[in-house]
């Protein structure tokens, strides 16, 4: 029953959109927020689960050329420190580009994971100007992206 009601309270505070845990989170308890999202991804990439509200952070091992098919994404490839690696793809025509990025790059995020079979991705890493999604980020150079 512990492990279930930890499991629980850990869910609220990462799918909770209204409340930022790594704003005023010590140092400690960010490791620890950022362990426990590894195992809730790894979980989620394991049972091949999308549409998870996620919010975790890791260092980046590449940058890829934008997609620009559609509305227009800044992609990279963020590794956890469980290994498990994400494709992040963040919408620069509502948000802003993270310039100067690079790889050993640390960048946090907040978005919404979609399964795949390279470890899943994470978009909607923005703002919804329509008001109709949970609005997301990343957080890179101790700078906020929405």
């Amino acid at each position: 029953m512990k492990i279930f009601l930890r499991l629980v309270l850990i869910g609220l505070i990462l799918v909770c959109p209204s409340v930022d845990a790594t704003a005023t989170a010590t140092p400690q308890q960010e490791q620890a927020l950022v362990k426990t999202s590894d195992w809730i991804l790894k979980q989620a990439f394991l049972n091949k689960k999308s549409g998870l509200q996620v919010r975790g952070g890791g260092v980046v091992s590449s940058v890829l050329g934008d997609d620009t098919v559609g509305e227009r994404h800044q992609r990279f490839i963020l590794r956890l420190a469980s290994g498990q690696t994400l494709l992040i793809t963040h919408n620069i025509g509502i948000a802003l580009r993270l310039m100067g990025l690079q790889p050993g790059d640390a960048v946090k995020f907040y978005g919404q994971y979609e399964w795949n079979d390279r470890g899943g991705l994470v978009h909607w890493t923005h703002h919804d100007p329509n008001g109709q999604h949970i609005n997301g980020w990343l957080k890179y150079r101790g700078k906020i992206y929405r």
